[in-house]
């Protein structure tokens, strides 16, 4: 049995970000008319969505500025601070990421801990989480403690291992993110 420590979380009273963080509102087991649909399904906490960069294929530069909990998904977030566009956003907390370690994403980098690449930048065997697909933003391997690894690469396409076992071919020009999801 394995229990989740806690000690890299920082987790503060004022958000860091409040043009990337909303309301949400609940269903409660209600349908589009208004009729409960699913029984016993109480209102809940109150909890605000926070909004995720999942489309990383511009060229920006960052740091770790914290790293936080998030309520509606089963993953750690990290508040990046991008030096060039001089703004914060959202992205999923990949394992072993610090705070104060330097992010990046778009074509021009190398291959590290939680940059944002191309595949065909990234090297064969190499665990990558994020992954878009058609250079649209991200929908594979998002949940915690999933990766996928690149097994092979052709000429135009590379030959991924999703965590499900499963074997997909994605073009070379597709993004992926890497390491493992925190």
């Amino acid at each position: 049995m394995k229990s989740i420590t806690f000690k890299v979380i920082i987790v503060s009273q004022k958000p860091l970000l409040k043009k990337n963080i909303e309301g949400l509102k609940n269903s409660a087991g209600r349908n589009n008319f208004g009729k409960i649909t699913i029984r016993h399904k109480g209102n809940g906490h109150k909890k605000k969505y926070r909004k995720i960069n999942f489309k990383r294929t511009n060229t920006s530069k960052g740091v770790t500025c914290n790293i936080e909990y998030d309520f509606n998904r089963n993953t750690f977030i990290a508040v990046i601070y991008n030096f060039l566009k001089n703004e914060f956003f959202y992205i999923l907390a990949p394992k072993n990421l610090n705070i104060g370690d330097i992010i990046e994403s778009g074509s021009k980098g190398e291959p590290k801990l939680g940059h944002c690449l191309s595949i065909s930048q990234i090297p064969v065997g190499s665990y990558i989480h994020n992954i878009s697909f058609k250079r649209s933003h991200a929908q594979f391997t998002r949940a915690a403690g999933t990766f996928s690894r690149i097994t092979d690469k052709t000429v135009n396409y590379a030959i991924l291992e999703l965590s499900s076992g499963n074997h997909r071919l994605l073009s070379l020009n597709c993004y992926a993110t890497i390491g493992s999801v925190s």
